[in-house]
């Protein structure tokens, strides 16, 4: 039987669990079709309980929930995939385990897609694209040349310092999709953020 593989959401806001989550709803209402829960402080069981909260959030919505790093929580919290780094478990074994998951992998080079490719993935994510202070020990932003020779063998979301005035050059470069944290959630209002982001990408 083929699996039935959902399409990479245009726009993905990651959440840690630090954010206000009241507003989870309101902001797949303004458009934003994919979350992704990534908490790299919380044990398995808040992760869990953060995972469906998210789920249970933004799915009346329509929205695809994916889990960073962790495809048993994935799958206990009842999420749409799992998103997978280069030392979490290999995007094969994942692929065993979970077969009805969407996976995603990071990776930052066209081999490196392809190999997740092989692999089982359904898209990668692909970045940093610009700079970024989100996230600690990142490797140097690959820039729009690079995020552009990623493309062309899975979906590519592009992460990494996006903004509503980068976004557009992202796509333009071949991204089928965006990721964002400090984007949405350092701004003042992160739905009028998101609504902004998704008029500049219309």
């Amino acid at each position: 039987m083929q699996r039935s593989v959902r399409p990479v959401p245009l726009l993905t806001c990651l959440v840690s669990g630090r954010e206000d989550l009241s507003l989870l709803p309101r902001l797949a209402a303004a458009g934003v079709d994919g979350f992704q829960v990534r908490c790299k402080d919380s044990d398995t069981r808040q992760l869990v309980e953060l995972a469906r909260i998210v789920v249970d959030a933004v799915r009346p919505a329509g929205a695809v929930v994916t889990v960073d790093d962790r495809v048993d929580v994935a799958v206990a919290a009842g999420a749409d995939g799992v998103h997978l780094g280069a030392r979490d478990l290999p995007v094969e074994a994942a692929r065993r385990l979970a077969p009805e998951l969407v996976i995603g992998a990071t990776c930052r080079s066209l081999p490196e897609v392809e190999l997740a490719a092989a692999g089982g993935a359904d898209y990668a994510g692909v970045g940093p694209v610009f700079a970024t202070t989100s996230k600690d020990g990142l490797p140097a932003p690959l820039g729009l040349a690079g995020l552009r020779a990623a493309t062309g063998v899975l979906p590519v979301v592009a992460i990494g310092g996006i903004t509503a005035a980068g976004a557009p050059s992202a796509l333009a470069a071949g991204a089928d999709g965006i990721a964002l944290i400090g984007g949405l959630w350092r701004h003042p209002d992160p739905v009028q953020a998101a609504e902004e982001l998704l008029t500049a990408i219309a």
